[in-house]
């Protein structure tokens, strides 16, 4: 399915050193970001109270919010759980107040906005879980990435599995260095976005490296950088239709899925974005430079290979 066709090749590797010198200066700064001011990490992986609580009526999660929000804690998870009348709540650790006097304080906040409610449960949880569940999340971060550098390596030759990963590790620090940059929490649900994301850019790049093999298969007088340019504008229109289709049900989690959402929706929009700018202009590029050619993606033809055919050396 095309929504348009694009009859004359876009020079696009003509800029692939300016494009991929911003990529590479965004990069360092991703980096940078993330040594210097460092993850703001959830209570899933600091530790904190896990508090659960039931209304008789459904509840605004707003107000809830507000309410633990005027006791000083900031950064504060609360969303339904089950139904609209279930809230949960987790709560980093406060200096001074054990698990038990933090429900305490909160159990009296609520119950001054709204009488209505009662403690279903509380629950610690200790630094030594969070310690687990982050070092879980990087087993889990490594392990996709390597199982993507084995697929790509038997599908294709090792340049593109380099230049895929090389891509998707460029997508996945940049998310991390927006998140370092801004402070914005980062909790479980978006280390699920990071994840989705590598899995989203590698899809992206399978696309455009099997189009290359395609058209170094039917076009054998072509450049490798002209193969490049054909493959990516004949992608183009694909391109638009599936990243277009995934960020409208993204934007939606974004704008209507509320605070739960929010910023799991916000990795995936800026893994989307960079993952096609990545899968265009780092891969590709990448690839170009590495040197691929028509013999690392197709076996030669038995009469190529054979100098006693008469046809040998004949062009296609």
């Amino acid at each position: 399915m095309e929504l348009f066709k694009i009859r004359k090749d876009i020079p696009l590797m003509k800029h692939a050193l300016v494009l991929n010198a911003f990529s590479f200066l965004t990069f360092l700064a991703a980096v940078f970001f993330l040594f210097h001011k460092g993850l703001n990490l959830s209570v899933e992986f600091t530790g904190g109270t896990v508090i659960e609580v039931a209304y008789e009526q459904p509840v605004d999660l707003n107000r809830v919010r507000t309410a633990v929000s005027g006791l000083g804690y900031h950064d504060i998870t609360v969303q339904n759980f089950g139904t609209s009348r279930d809230v949960m709540m987790r709560l980093p650790p406060q200096a001074g107040q054990t698990s038990g006097q933090q429900s305490e304080t909160v159990m009296a906040a609520l119950k001054a906005d709204n009488a209505g409610v009662t403690l279903r449960r509380t629950e610690f949880v200790g630094p030594q879980v969070g310690k687990e569940l982050a070092q879980d999340g990087l087993t889990a971060l490594s392990l996709v990435v390597a199982g993507i550098m084995i697929y790509l390596a038997f599908r294709f030759e090792w340049k593109y599995a380099v230049s895929a990963i090389i891509a998707n590790l460029h997508d996945v620090i940049i998310i991390l260095g927006f998140f370092a940059f801004f402070q914005w929490e980062f909790s479980l649900p978006v280390l699920a976005a990071v994840l989705a994301v590598l899995g989203y850019s590698v899809n992206e790049s399978v696309v455009v490296f099997d189009r290359i093999r395609e058209t170094f298969r039917k076009q054998r007088k072509m450049t490798p950088v002209q193969v490049i340019d054909h493959a990516i504008t004949s992608t183009i229109s694909r391109t638009i239709i599936t990243h277009g289709s995934t960020q409208m049900m993204v934007l939606s989690m974004l704008l209507f899925g509320g605070p739960t959402l929010h910023y799991f929706a916000l990795a995936l929009t800026i893994g989307i974005l960079f993952g096609i700018y990545s899968s265009i202009f780092v891969a590709a590029a990448v690839a170009m430079w590495l040197g691929i050619k028509r013999e690392d993606l197709i076996r030669a033809d038995k009469r190529d290979t054979n100098p006693d055919d008469p046809n040998h050396g004949a062009s296609a």
